[in-house]
């Protein structure tokens, strides 16, 4: 089997994939313990470096900041974003000491759900055109006694603009633009219902998002390996499949419309039906993620109209952001729901 046959590239893939299970938004099918035992057997000879071990929980949370970008009126948006070290642990740090800005308001917009792993361009802070080139905003994070924040200035090395955060989300090849890539813009959505809803604890809230894109970046909505996962001899190289995606500077991201609902903020746990595509960098290969080696992009629904629904767990303020992405920019609408106890 030729090595450069795109054919057998996304037959190996497939065949990876067919191996370990693969979650999609549908569901998840996990792979067999007999299938890790030998996965770790293959691994085992490849070395692990100390300073690349991964955690499922237990470890810390560094805010980032992205970037600025300047708007049409002179006011310009900071960027941020965050890097939750755990692969499992979702963790919440209500906004005060612990989860901060300064100076001034303390509250400005940040999440106080952290996902698992890497977060980009999660909020913006819109600041006016007269901000000074000498000022700064600081987003202060504390958690299991680590200190750790993110200073936002106007510094000329820190602007961006869409190709950057498409070539930083994985989108596309970095240093690689035309005219055609230079034209995206953001999807184009629409909420239906209300943006504040209240309901009962297991009660759903259904969620509706219209959504429509100009199908630029194009890329198929799957993703495959850029390098090689075959052997001179046409074989498939499984320890290479498994590490290729971790191993890339910026994990590769598939290209296509879909719409994620996630927590943003909110006390509790909350159920999402169907099962929603992770917002967060998840490059492991049997992943419900769009930097997931062999994921594929879910195919629209006809009249454009994405349909969820959200069951809480237990009271509380609630903010639920739907995430409308094309693999390279993105755009949201956040719905707060008050959920009350189920005996009031």
């Amino acid at each position: 089997m030729p090595r450069d046959d795109p054919a057998a590239v996304r037959d190996s893939v497939a065949e990876v994939m067919a191996m370990i299970g693969r979650r999609s938004f549908r569901g998840m099918r996990a792979p067999s313990a007999c299938l890790l035992g030998a996965l770790a057997l293959l691994l085992v000879p490849l070395g692990v470096d100390a300073q690349g071990l991964t955690y499922t929980k237990g470890q810390t949370i560094s805010p980032a900041y992205e970037g600025w970008q300047q708007n049409p009126d002179g006011s310009y948006n900071l960027v941020f974003g965050y890097m939750n070290r755990n692969w499992e642990e979702e963790i919440d740090i209500p906004v005060g000491p612990d989860n901060e800005f300064s100076p001034g308001s303390v509250d400005r917009g940040q999440p106080t759900r952290f996902l698992p792993s890497r977060n980009r361009n999660t909020f913006s802070i819109r600041v006016p055109a007269d901000f000074d080139d000498d000022e700064e905003l600081v987003w202060t994070l504390n958690i299991r006694g680590e200190t750790n924040r993110a200073h936002a200035s106007l510094a000329p090395d820190y602007f961006i603009d869409n190709i950057v955060v498409m070539s930083e989300n994985g989108s596309i090849s970095a240093g690689f633009t035309d005219a055609r890539l230079r034209g995206n813009t953001p999807p184009v959505a629409e909420l239906e219902g209300e943006t504040e809803r209240r309901v009962r604890v297991g009660e759903p809230v259904t969620l509706v998002m219209k959504a429509s894109d100009d199908g630029i970046p194009a890329g198929g909505g799957t993703l495959f390996p850029t390098t090689n996962i075959l052997t001179d001899d046409g074989e498939l190289n499984l320890a290479l499949a498994l590490r290729l995606q971790p191993m890339l500077v910026v994990p590769g991201k598939a290209n296509g419309l879909h719409v994620s609902w996630f927590v943003y903020r909110g006390p509790g746990q909350v159920t999402f039906n169907p099962l929603q595509i992770q917002v967060w960098e998840d490059t492991r290969p049997y992943s419900n993620s769009p930097w997931s080696l062999g994921w594929v992009n879910p195919e629209p629904p006809e009249d454009g109209r994405w349909v969820a629904e959200a069951t809480f767990d237990e009271p509380g303020t609630y903010i639920l952001r739907g995430l409308v992405d094309d693999g390279g920019l993105s755009v949201y609408h956040d719905v707060t729901v008050e959920v009350i106890p189920l005996t009031l």
